[in-house]
């Protein structure tokens, strides 16, 4: 993937001019969801237009993959970029897709791709926090019967990743394993980004996942991360030579390169007897729970790719959020 520095110049020539929409009023949308709807491989993309105890559905054109509130009706903001609206999440509620309705959404295998974007407003990164994914890891420490397959997470210091965004690609589904097959009490495969994930502002968070790398994007910027063992709590011989070439893994991006994790009903019925994961929005199954690590705030926009985009198209996707009309219309 390009990482010239001439990307930025180049696109902010191509997008759609913003300034005129920071007098953006309730209601109205502050983006241009068309951006994001013609860029190819794209799975679904909801802008949670809906009211509460209404499904929230995609406007892609691969299927509506309706998700249904859980501990709802969840409550609906007049603020967001491509609808004029968003879900606003209190912390004890999330959105799900049964995993036998995941369809297109249950991206897996080992040469499987997967991007994910998102427009957010964020609050509280005290603990560990869910934006989106296909992510189910069972009753905690050591427990080997998770499904998980990809997330976008927020705030995993076990690994170097405190306040920071932290996508996840999991071969295993369950329990991050070393090459002689020796286990991890946890899944440790993510990306961490250099800087924190913004609080209580939108912003747009994103990650691709090209069958190697996991990248990691804040506002529709990548920024390299070099691995730092001992601050970065990596010091793990997994972490530090058994990736390219037997060097390290690096933090973002960050070499995973075993694919995703497939479930397989007649194989895993003993060792993960809970099933597939749902594709869940806020929230995921952690530590024996789903609201454990659920989100508090706003989500305007939600989209998921079958495709590692390239740095031109998240970029791209950023800027089509426009939310800098979203943050001046939150100061008046």
């Amino acid at each position: 993937m390009l990482r010239s520095i001439h990307t930025l110049s180049l696109l902010m020539g191509l997008i759609f001019a913003v300034a005129p929409l920071a007098t953006v009023h309730a209601h109205e949308p502050a983006g241009d969801p068309s951006v994001v709807l013609k860029t190819p491989g794209l799975v679904a993309f909801w802008t949670f237009d809906e009211e509460p105890t209404q499904a929230r559905k995609s406007i892609a054109s691969a299927g509506d993959f309706p998700l249904s509130e859980v501990n709802g009706p969840i409550a609906r903001a007049d603020q967001g970029p491509y609808s004029g609206h968003s879900v606003d999440f209190n912390g004890k509620q999330y959105l799900e897709l049964p995993y036998e309705k995941t369809g297109k959404l249950n991206i897996s295998g080992p040469d499987a791709q997967v991007s994910m974007f998102a427009v957010v407003r964020v609050i509280d990164l005290r603990q560990s926090r869910t934006i989106a994914g296909m992510w189910s890891e069972g009753k905690g420490r050591d427990d080997d019967s998770g499904t998980r397959q990809y997330a976008l997470l927020m705030n995993m210091p076990a690994y170097g990743g405190p306040n920071q965004l932290v996508p996840h690609i999991s071969s295993e589904g369950g329990v991050t394993r070393r090459a002689d097959g020796s286990a991890f009490p946890w899944c440790a495969d993510y990306a961490a980004t250099k800087r924190k994930v913004p609080e209580e502002e939108w912003c747009t968070l994103a990650f691709t996942y090209d069958g190697k790398t996991i990248t990691a994007y804040i506002n529709g910027t990548y920024e390299k991360r070099e691995l730092d063992p001992k601050k970065d709590r990596r010091d793990d011989r997994y972490f530090t030579q058994e990736g390219p070439d037997g060097k390290d893994r690096g933090m973002n991006p960050y070499y995973h390169g075993r694919g995703i994790f497939t479930y397989d009903p007649e194989k895993h019925t003993e060792s993960k007897p809970d099933g597939g994961s749902d594709f869940t929005v806020g929230a995921r199954y952690a530590v024996g729970s789903f609201l454990r690590e659920s989100t508090k705030g706003k989500f305007g926009g939600l989209a998921v790719f079958d495709r590692a985009l390239t740095d031109e198209e998240i970029l791209a996707l950023h800027e089509s959020a426009n939310i800098d009309a979203l943050n001046a219309a939150d100061k008046k």
